[in-house]
Parts: C-alpha cells; structure tokens; sequence
C-alpha cells in the first residue's frame, strides 16, 4: 500500500514551507523545510525545560540565583494591587512606597525594586490577584494571559499543525520568566484586528481594554482612521474612557495625578539608560546604546516612527487582506513606540504566522522566510546581543516584518526588483524589453 510521507507532517508547516526534501523535478527546495520546521521548535521547548529546572533548582527564599523575585516584574504588579487593597491605591505610583511594599512581601529582597507606570484601569485589573498569595497570583496571571494569547493566534492562523511553533516561540517564555503582560496586550491587539471586519463595535471595545498600555495602541488610531472605521473609533473610545473612570471611581480622584507624574519619570529612566536600553526593541534606544545624545536619538525614532505611520496608513487605505493589514499594525507599532521592552515582542507571533500565510497564498518573495525566522529569534536573542555588543538589531528585524508586508500591500510593479522581492524575468524576455521598438 502506497504512504504519503506529507500526512506524518502538520498541515500548516506543509502549507508554509511546500514540503520537505526535493521538489518532483528534484530541484532543491528552500532550507526552511518542514523537517527543520518539524525538530526545531521541540529542540527550543528541550532547552526551555532544562533552564526551567535549573532555574527552580537555584531558588531559595522566593529569590532566584540572581537575587530577583520569581516573576521578576510581576511583584510590581503584586505590590501596586497590595497598596490599593490597603487603601493606598495612589502610593502605588511612589517609587519609594511601590518598593517598601515589595520588600514587606519579600523580605528577602535586596534589589533597588521596581517601578510602576501604568494607568489606572491596570491596577483596577491586577488588584484581585492581591488576595492570594505571590506564587498563586503569578501562576493565576499567567496561565489566563497565556490562554487568551493562544486561543486568539490559533483563531489568526486558522488551520492546524502550528501548535510547536507556538509553544515555543521564544517572545512567550521571555514574557513568562519576566511575569509580564505582553500576551494579554498582544491577545487584544489580535483579538480587535480579528473582529475588525465583521464585529467593528467589539473590535473597538476589545481594543479599548489596551488603555490599560494605551502607548501600544497609537498606530491602531492611524489604522481606523484610514479605513474610516467610526464605530470601532466610537466603541473603543468609549471603552477607554468608562475603563478609566471606574478606575478613578474605585480608587479615588488621586490616582490620576498620580499616573500622569509617574510619566516624567519614565520618560527620564527611558532617556538615561536608568531603564535597560538593551531590552527596549527601539530605534530610539538603539541609537541611545551606541551614544547618539538625547535629541538625535528622538529625531532618529521620529523618522522611523512617522515611516512606520505612513506604511500603516498605505496597507489599511490600499489592502483589504486581513493578514497583511494585521501584520503591519502589529510590528509597525513597535517601530513607532520608542518606549518598550523585550517582553512585549510576543506580538510579532501574529504578524509571522499572517505573513507565512500569505506567503503560502501568493507566493514567496525573496528574503521573505529568512526575515520570519529572524523575527521569530529576535525575543531570544537581541537583547543578549544588544548587552554584548551595544548593538541593538532587534528594531531593523521588526522594521524587516514591516516592510514585507507593506510591498505585499502596494504595486510591486513601481518597485525595482530588488525592493519587491519578485523574481527577475527570464534572460531572454530582459534582452527583448531591452530592444529599441
């Protein structure tokens, strides 16, 4: 009886790489084989595992080998949610009180601590978590972030076999090990581009929830302008706006004036390095790394981020592809913020697997699976990079995913061909365009 050797292999690492081996005219095929696709991914998830067990061994007094809190920066959240169960919601954005507190649930702990910047609806959102214990919240945080991120990139995706990729998408354990919220914010970016088209009142309210790190959502206002979207405009406005005044209404008119101060020192800690610039995925702290000053570094991000407005702008005015216009926003974004950090880049998960699907639709064009790789290890490998080297690669591999999705979008015919990506015409047909009429 005859086997086919393509149903031992997931349905959509056959779609995105067209097999594995040779082709039928036994030409080679591309390196990204679904063999590679196959073994690569549980090579990474054998890697996690070990570290995960090195990392429990060195444990001791809820610190690890490092002297870090286990979930690192989740215990600023734990802390802020402690402060406004006591009563104290607005101490929360004092350095000095934010720290006190982390070191009361952690007494073991002798680090500078951790600050807090986020607006209110956030606190309004972690503080329940305050009524278990550390271990126990982190654990609760965590796995319902994580749910939420996968059930949204499984819908993105929309077929089966992509299930190793996921899980071992090196943005996913950064975010993890560090306790943060980057898959919740990526699970409402996804979730909004997914109910654009047919539900565009929820799209807005689920894109209203991301007022809880409003920065990320800026583009998203470039992408509803251009597709003249009102009511998501309307609906997630609004969502904002009733998030916040609960938020002040629970916690007191205090915690406003509170978050509003808090962002002077952010914005200080962001421009002296006081905050890593080696885990910021930004052409402004990429700059800064190198000793670019303060205002070159701001007129260098300008430059990107308003190319990163304009390659939205185009992709939501010109495409009506689902996929690429998802995948413009959500790398486009971290392009023209020029404040975030390594854990955030679970994100790209979704511009990857849209543009792995349209490369499976309509074709591969050059670079384009070397830059989906590379985008792929960029949340493993820039920051360490970046704090070897003091160079920091990871905003020119996301403006990468940007791009290829943005020449997808336009008229490749006014490209040079070097720029679209489309394989050059044969010898012959070239000499005959090149005959005088």
């Amino acid at each position: 009886m005859r086997t086919d050797s393509r149903r031992e292999v997931p349905d959509f690492l056959l779609m995105v790489t067209g097999g594995t081996g040779v082709t039928e005219d036994g030409a080679k095929r591309h390196w990204l084989d679904a063999d590679r696709l196959r073994v690569y991914p549980r090579i990474f998830l054998a890697i996690y595992a070990l570290a995960i067990v090195g990392y429990a061994l060195s444990l001791h007094d809820g610190l690890d080998f490092r002297g870090q809190i286990v979930g690192a920066d989740f215990v600023t959240f734990y802390a802020a949610a402690k402060l406004a169960l006591t009563g104290h919601a607005a101490a929360a954005w004092d350095f000095g009180s934010l720290v006190a507190m982390q070191r009361q649930v952690f007494p073991a702990y002798t680090g500078e601590g951790f600050a807090w910047f986020y607006p209110p609806p956030f606190l309004l959102l972690v503080t329940p978590l305050a009524l278990l214990p550390h271990l126990a919240a982190l654990g609760v945080f965590l796995g319902s972030t994580a749910t939420a991120w996968v059930l949204v990139l499984r819908r993105a995706i929309g077929r089966p076999g992509a299930g190793w990729l996921i899980a071992a998408f090196p943005g996913l354990w950064i975010c993890a090990l560090q306790g943060q919220n980057g898959m919740l914010t990526a699970a409402l970016a996804g979730g909004s581009i997914l109910l654009h088209r047919r539900r565009p009142v929820l799209s807005g309210v689920v894109l209203g929830l991301l007022v809880i790190k409003p920065h990320l959502a800026m583009l998203f206002a470039v992408a509803l302008l251009a597709s003249r979207a009102w009511r998501t405009i309307a609906s997630a406005a609004v969502t904002a706006a009733a998030l916040l005044g609960i938020s002040v209404a629970v916690f007191g008119a205090g915690v406003l004036p509170a978050w509003l101060d808090s962002l002077q020192l952010a914005r200080v800690a962001t421009e002296d390095g006081l905050l890593p610039w080696s885990k910021m995925p930004s052409m402004f702290a990429a700059l800064r790394l190198v000793g670019t000053p303060v205002a070159w570094a701001y007129a260098g991000h300008a430059v990107v981020a308003v190319a990163a407005g304009i390659a939205v702008w185009l992709v939501w005015r010109r495409s009506s592809s689902l996929a690429l216009r998802g995948a413009v926003l959500m790398a486009g974004t971290f392009v023209a913020n020029p404040y975030a950090f390594d854990y955030d880049l679970v994100w790209l998960s979704f511009p990857i697997a849209w543009l792995a699907l349209v490369g499976l639709r309509d074709g591969w064009r050059r670079g384009d699976r070397t830059v989906l790789v590379a985008a792929w290890l960029i949340p493993a490998v820039g920051t360490a990079l970046a704090a070897a080297t003091h160079v920091l690669v990871t905003p020119f591999g996301i403006m990468a995913l940007t791009w290829i999705a943005l020449r997808r979008a336009i008229d490749t015919r006014t490209l040079p061909a070097w720029l679209s990506g489309a394989p050059r015409p044969p010898a012959a047909t070239r000499r005959r365009w090149s005959r005088p009429a």
